[in-house]
């Protein structure tokens, strides 16, 4: 049975706010040092602002909950755990057939053009783009946080480019 972000952080802000602003100082500076990395690949997985907040809200009370102390794999971990729940990751879609010629994204390039390309983007392949062309993951760690092999990773980054060339290049 699959549960919308919605139904699964109804109330998440409060719980999240005492977390903040209990006793102890290191969860606030923990959230702040984070915050950001976690709120960007969420907002890109979704594509949606308010699903972003709420599913990084979820991701930190579920860090937080799981440790006292959360470093930045356990918030990484708890943020592919909420991805998991609304979404397929770990699955690869992309099957792009090798280069016989080069496609010539190398012009002007809108920023408009790179955000539409990666939204595009199948979850699998474009969680590894964004945590190793984005975040700069290598790719042990990203096989370590997605339960895959190092070279699926690299095979999954290999696809994503090459797909975003393709819908570049048109």
């Amino acid at each position: 049975m699959s549960i919308s972000i919605r139904e699964v952080n109804t109330g998440c802000a409060q719980p999240l706010a005492a977390l903040l602003n209990c006793s102890e100082p290191s969860n606030r500076e923990i959230f702040e040092s984070n915050r950001h990395r976690v709120y960007s690949l969420a907002f890109w997985m979704t594509d949606n602002e308010l699903a972003a907040e709420e599913l990084m809200t979820a991701a930190f009370i579920r860090a937080f909950a799981a440790n006292a102390s959360p470093n930045q794999d356990d918030i990484d971990l708890a943020l592919l755990a909420e991805l998991r729940e609304c979404m397929t990751l770990g699955t690869f879609v992309l099957n792009c057939a090798p280069c016989h010629q080069v496609l010539s994204v190398r012009r002007n390039t809108m920023r408009v053009d790179l955000e539409r390309a990666v939204v595009q983007l199948p979850s699998t392949e474009k969680l590894i783009f964004l945590m190793h062309d984005v975040e700069g993951y290598d790719h042990g760690r990203i096989a370590r946080l997605l339960e895959i092999s190092e070279r699926s990773s690299v095979h999954g980054l290999h696809q994503a480019r090459l797909r975003m060339r393709e819908l570049l290049a048109n």
